[in-house]
């Protein structure tokens, strides 16, 4: 090349260099200000950058040119191209921009700052502007222990959302490499939960299985991902047993028909649940030497929430199936014998009533009971003494007290029961008036036991235990049950009745079988150190059965056909009175009880018996006096029956 060419070379390239460091310093020295007045630029993130630096299409003469917008790629990538390509493979590659999380170009702040779009306080806005959906991502993030830490709590190291899921580099969560995975949520939550993720990885069955790549919960399967709670409060227990169902089934159907269970779905929040006696991260196989279940460990384990517990109390099988040969067979016997029994009962009475029941309707639409009716105001006799009118109240308080604070916890699962506890106070305020009643029971008892003795052998009266007078059953009482069914099939006359029926007589024994069958299996419940003392804990695996059972046999007879016998039955309806007045009119007594009255007659006892006819006010009051128990029972039936049909 000749000297000249070279020469004018390099001219024209000064010439070039020249103009761009003359265009760069005329746009750099651009007002922007003159124009974008109402532009205000409070980025502590980019407090040194100038306009044109993120700008980089801008000249000074852009103001008549069409400029279009630049991408984030083109003014953010020119600083942050790492982070452009993390972007590019996470899941919002080509969905989000970089303005779309941190705010607005001119207001973006550093990330620690609190005012930062993505700064922890504000993540749960940010992110919740698109993931909205299911509602329980920010819900449930709001309302659990996270969230609240975070926001309400104010400590700003409380897990936020790109703790968990990431930043920039964020994969979907079923994408095995995501931190937020289901195999990998240990390791996520263990980078602040350490001293549990140790416990749950090194003596858990749930952590061995997952240290081995088995199928097994984790975290996340417990405590949810969003909606983690404070695993210590009421509603947190009572769903980790359905947590533990989700895998355990058999485990948590014989769990809510134990007594824990059933207390604990009413609101008792002392009792136990799953992880009171597996513990919550330590639980492992019953026949692990280290597990708080084994039999070397389990009395420590129940001792925490019973004192003075026995080694028998410790054999209390809590999740016992009493269906079940092959799980107790003592149980099992005992649950197959109180079935029967209530099945038994239920079928002989439901068809003795029912054909009774269409026997009176005729009768009444005959007008066989007429004269009886009619008789109410003319002469009465004394039946019953002013003791026996006493202790039935409280023979029918203390039942329906154990009715309405019983019922519950033997259908729990009901939709009533919930509500019937809590107009009773509570799980616990109808502990304590369950237990008040039963002490009411034991001592109405005893008085009448007593006072039967002191007749019989202080006062020396005839006829205690044999006789019509007596409530023992004897063969007139067969030939009656069988006169009677002649009578419901229209097949002979109403057989002459005495002092007492056969179904009275079944009533009055039933009374002292269920007070012994109830009383003495509540009894080992209420008690079961002392009891456990001298006798092996599957004992009270048979109370529970037999207090359950016999107490839905008690309640049944009585509101299905005690009511019946007494108040309902047509001729009656809608209340008998003379368990609450005493008295009856002479001439239903003498249709009613013929060989009674004929009895008293011939031994010129009569005029002892007459009484006056009762007063419109003592009629009024029996009647609401006895409408408040007659109606609580047979709601009680029907929640009864509802129960047994829906569940």
């Amino acid at each position: 090349m000749t000297t000249p060419v070279r020469f004018a070379s390099l001219l024209l390239a000064a010439l070039a260099l020249l103009f761009l460091v003359t265009q760069t310093a005329h746009s750099q020295d651009i007002d922007c200000g003159e124009c974008h007045a109402d532009v205000s630029f409070t980025s502590t993130a980019h407090p040194d950058l100038t306009c044109h630096e993120c700008h980089t299409n801008v000249t000074a003469a852009h103001e008549d040119a069409d400029l279009e917008p630049l991408s984030d790629e083109e003014s953010c990538g020119e600083c942050h191209a790492s982070v452009g390509r993390g972007i590019g493979r996470s899941v919002h590659g080509g969905e989000a921009g970089c303005n779309d999380c941190h705010g607005e170009p001119h207001e973006i702040h550093e990330v620690a700052d609190l005012a930062s779009a993505v700064s922890p306080v504000n993540q749960i806005q940010s992110c919740g502007g698109c993931h909205d959906d299911p509602p329980e991502l920010i819900d449930g993030y709001l309302a659990g222990e996270h969230g609240k830490a975070l926001l309400l709590s104010g400590l700003i190291d409380a897990p936020s959302c790109s703790d968990c899921h990431g930043d920039h580099r964020i994969m979907a969560v079923e994408k095995g490499r995501a931190p937020t995975a289901h195999g990998n949520s240990p390791e996520l939550c263990g980078s602040c939960h350490q001293l549990l993720f140790e416990d749950w990885k090194n003596m858990s069955a749930h952590g061995h299985a997952w240290q081995a790549e088995e199928e097994g919960p984790v975290c996340v399967d417990c405590h949810a991902s969003h909606e983690i709670v404070d695993p210590t409060t009421y509603n947190a227990r009572h769903a980790g047993a359905r947590n533990c169902g989700g895998c355990h089934e058999e485990y948590l159907t014989t769990f809510r028909g134990s007594f824990h269970g059933q207390a604990l779905h009413l609101g008792l929040s002392g009792g136990a649940t799953c992880a009171d006696c597996h513990t919550p991260h330590k639980n492992l196989a019953a026949d692990d030497p280290a597990s708080s279940v084994h039999p070397d460990n389990v009395l420590e384990t129940c001792g925490q929430c019973h004192e003075d517990i026995t080694p028998a109390f410790a054999t209390f099988d809590v999740h016992s199936d009493p269906t079940n040969p092959e799980d107790n067979f003592q149980v099992y016997i005992v649950w197959l014998f109180m079935t029967s029994l209530l099945i038994g009962v239920f079928a002989f009475f439901g068809i003795h009533d029912v054909l009774w029941l269409q026997r009176s309707l005729v009768g009444v639409m005959r007008g066989e009971f007429d004269e009886e009716r009619r008789a109410e105001s003319g002469q009465w006799i004394r039946r019953f003494r002013r003791r026996n009118i006493r202790m039935h109240v409280v023979i029918i308080t203390t039942f329906l007290l154990l009715a309405l604070t019983g019922l519950p916890l033997k259908f729990h699962d009901a939709a009533w029961a919930q509500t019937l506890i809590n107009l009773l106070g509570g799980i616990d305020s109808t502990r304590f008036i369950h237990r008040i009643a039963a002490i009411g029971t034991f001592g109405y008892l005893l008085v009448h036991v007593l006072e039967v003795l002191k007749r019989a052998f202080i006062r020396g009266e005839k006829g205690m235990f044999w006789g019509p007078n007596s409530m023992t059953p004897q063969p007139k009482d067969v030939a009656d049950f069988f006169g009677n069914l002649k009578y419901f099939l229209y097949m002979g006359e109403r057989p002459p009745g005495d002092r007492w029926t056969y179904f009275e007589k079944f009533d009055y024994l039933a009374v002292f079988w269920g007070v012994a069958m109830i009383g003495i299996s509540g009894l080992f419940l209420w008690f079961p150190a002392f009891f456990t003392s001298f006798l092996p804990g599957w004992t009270l695996n048979v109370a529970h059965v037999i207090h359950s059972d016999e107490a839905l046999l008690a309640t049944g007879f009585i509101f299905f056909f005690h009511f019946f016998h007494t108040h309902l039955r047509p001729e009656s309806f809608p209340m008998d009175l003379v368990v609450f007045l005493g008295k009856i009119p002479l001439e239903r007594f003498k249709s009613e009880r013929p060989l009674e009255y004929q009895r008293i007659v011939d031994s010129g006892e009569l005029d002892d018996y007459l009484v006056e006819a009762p007063n419109k006010r003592q009629i009024r009051d029996a009647y609401r006096f006895g409408s408040i128990f007659l109606i609580i029972g047979v709601i009680l039936g029907v929640f009864i029956v509802w129960a047994l049909l829906t569940h």
